[in-house]
């Protein structure tokens, strides 16, 4: 794997998150009214323009983890990337400015169980209100492991692996899945598919394994995503597609701007529009448009001022290095 394509996916998630951070909260009605063009500052969480949140402070979170020797080859150190959730919650590690803002219910739970002495596997809060978008703004790195990489995909291996990772701050299978058909689309987008063949392979595969599945909690939390299996979901209207903090919706919401435009700023400009969870939709999608589009693809005035692109494009190529 290279580094401009972990780079392009870096870049894409954080610069998505950071156009979306200034309008967090606020309803689609608002967006129609003044939608987001290009990047902004202030606004929600009064941050300068290019700050992007904690769907990308986690990320590369995880992506130090991996980065670490045989990060990207063997099972990750959980413990590792607690610390650095802790440290980023407690000390602003891996933050855009200094400063952590805006940090979801579950992920704080599971980061004071982390502090308490709670393995990580089992920190994440695991009730089915807990199915918030955290492990899912934060997962993409995993699409560089080994696991994920494999051209004969072991879906078994690669649930496995995502449900340790997703488990350090959201436990339920539901959010394991989300996280599971994501890494499925970006594996096939990694494959050199385009966004509509990349879903059809991700559907098709997802479709074959749930169906022969003897994991009982995947069968019972796959009807929650039906409509992203079944293929309706792109040609769905507007008024249709959710863009609140729930991982069922932010999935959804994902796939909808990717197969809907084709450009990187205007699937991410989609996302953001969308109101709501704008920062965690906008990063979301942003990170699979970085995949799909390539770095050169993601407006120069857009990079110019994202916070800290050297420091991401430096863990970008440390990543790569591991491989």
């Amino acid at each position: 794997m290279t580094d401009a394509t972990i780079r392009a996916a870096f870049l894409g998630l954080a610069v998505g998150d950071a156009l979306g951070v200034p309008v967090e909260f606020k309803d689609r009605a608002t967006r129609r009214a003044n939608p987001v063009t290009g990047m902004r500052g202030y606004g929600s969480h009064q941050q300068p323009p290019g700050t992007w949140s904690d769907d990308s402070s986690l990320t590369f979170c995880l992506a130090e983890t991996l980065a670490r020797p045989g990060g990207r080859t063997g099972p990750p150190d959980l413990a590792d990337f607690g610390r650095r959730a802790i440290n980023w919650l407690d000390n602003a590690y891996w933050t855009a400015t200094a400063e952590t803002f805006d940090v979801g219910g579950a992920t704080r739970t599971a980061i004071q169980l982390l502090k308490a002495g709670v393995a990580p596997a089992q920190a994440g809060p695991r009730a089915e209100q807990d199915n918030g978008n955290g492990a899912l703004m934060r997962i993409l790195p995993l699409a560089f492991h080994a696991t994920w990489q494999a051209d004969q995909l072991d879906l078994n291996a690669a649930w496995a692996l995502t449900e340790a990772v997703a488990s350090v701050t959201h436990g339920h299978p539901r959010s394991t899945l989300g996280c599971f058909l994501y890494l499925l689309l970006a594996h096939f987008l990694l494959k050199g598919h385009a966004p509509a063949s990349a879903y059809e392979q991700a559907r098709k595969s997802a479709r074959g394994w749930l169906q022969t599945s003897a994991n009982s909690a995947v069968l019972y939390e796959w009807p929650r995503y039906e409509t992203w299996l079944d293929g309706t979901l792109p040609g769905r209207p507007e008024a249709e597609i959710q863009s609140s903090g729930y991982v069922v919706h932010t999935l959804e919401a994902t796939l909808w701007c990717l197969l809907r435009h084709d450009t990187y700023a205007a699937t991410v400009l989609a996302a953001v529009n969308l109101g709501s969870d704008t920062d965690t939709t906008g990063a979301v999608a942003g990170g699979l448009a970085g995949l799909a589009y390539g770095e050169a693809a993601i407006p120069a005035e857009w990079r110019a001022v994202l916070a800290r692109r050297a420091d991401i494009e430096d863990l970008a190529a440390r990543l790569a290095a591991k491989g």
